[in-house]
């Protein structure tokens, strides 16, 4: 009989952030996998669990997933847990989990804290709507790309940081979205958990002057309140509506996002958003 692989949330910051149920997981399954068995140790001794640690990670996933899937074909348990917050969000593991469900593994999710919730919640924006992009990429090429494509779009904008490239990624941040509000959330849950909220200009020249970073980032920044207006060819307004479905919206809300302070109608930008579709 097949094991089973469970995802497990851990604290991101304050130990106490952890369920019962989290608790009891880790005490049952054969071995653990984590990211930093460093990081995981620590939680683990807190709460007397003692367990075998396997250090699964970016540089050792492509050849550590094999094994670990015919242990659990054999019956054993096991669970997934990153050095904070849920797996698998900015986190390697996904690979392993579809290896699972192509072999008919089970595989169940133990919620737990994630820092992207908790710093929404923090920011005091209205947040029914956003984007999460996590980490943007290094390579100058493909950041320019899509922040040349996430500055377009009209609702908030969510990335996580290290300290060392904060000051980086604020200055590019206001490079290419110009002077916006943003929402700088450090150390959730931590000692010094802080909130700052402020334009990017002046986000920069804090961290600059005032504050070196330390901790763990999360940005929130205000999203595009350019407006399509009525010199905006039809052409223009598809576009912007595609990219939106692309995002993840419905295509009835992306007409209306589009022709907003327009002359084009909702309903016949939706209907040639549908018909494209269709002979696509």
């Amino acid at each position: 009989m097949a094991g089973s692989l469970k995802i497990v949330g851990t604290p991101i910051g304050n130990l106490k952030d952890i369920s019962f149920r989290a608790i009891e997981t880790l005490k049952e399954v054969d071995f653990i996998l984590a990211e930093d068995t460093r990081v995981t140790l620590k939680l683990l001794n807190k709460y007397n669990i003692k367990k075998h640690l396997i250090s699964y990670h970016e540089h050792n996933k492509n050849f550590k997933t094999s094994s670990l899937i015919e242990r659990l074909k054999k019956g054993e348990k096991a669970a997934i847990v990153s050095d904070a917050g849920m797996p698998l969000v900015c986190d390697p593991g996904s690979e392993l989990v579809k290896k699972c469900y192509e072999e008919k593994i089970k595989v169940e999710i133990v919620p737990g804290p994630c820092a992207l919730i908790s710093a929404l919640a923090l920011s005091g924006m209205v947040c029914s709507r956003f984007t999460f992009y996590g980490f943007l990429p290094v390579n100058k090429g493909n950041r320019n790309k899509a922040l040349e494509f996430l500055k377009t779009l009209p609702h908030m904008v969510v990335f996580y940081e290290a300290p060392h490239k904060l000051i980086k990624t604020l200055k590019d941040l206001l490079s290419f979205f110009g002077d916006r509000e943003i929402v700088v959330v450090k150390e959730i849950t931590k000692i010094h958990e802080t909130v700052i909220l402020n334009k990017l200009s002046k986000m920069v020249e804090y961290f600059e002057e005032k504050e070196k970073p330390k901790g763990e980032f999360v940005l929130i920044v205000k999203g595009s309140e350019e407006t399509y207006s009525e010199e905006k060819s039809l052409e223009d307004i598809l576009n912007f509506a595609q990219s939106l479905i692309n995002e993840g919206e419905k295509a009835t809300t992306a007409a209306k996002l589009a022709t907003k302070n327009t002359n084009f109608k909702k309903n016949d930008i939706y209907k040639q958003l549908i018909d494209y579709s269709k002979n696509d």
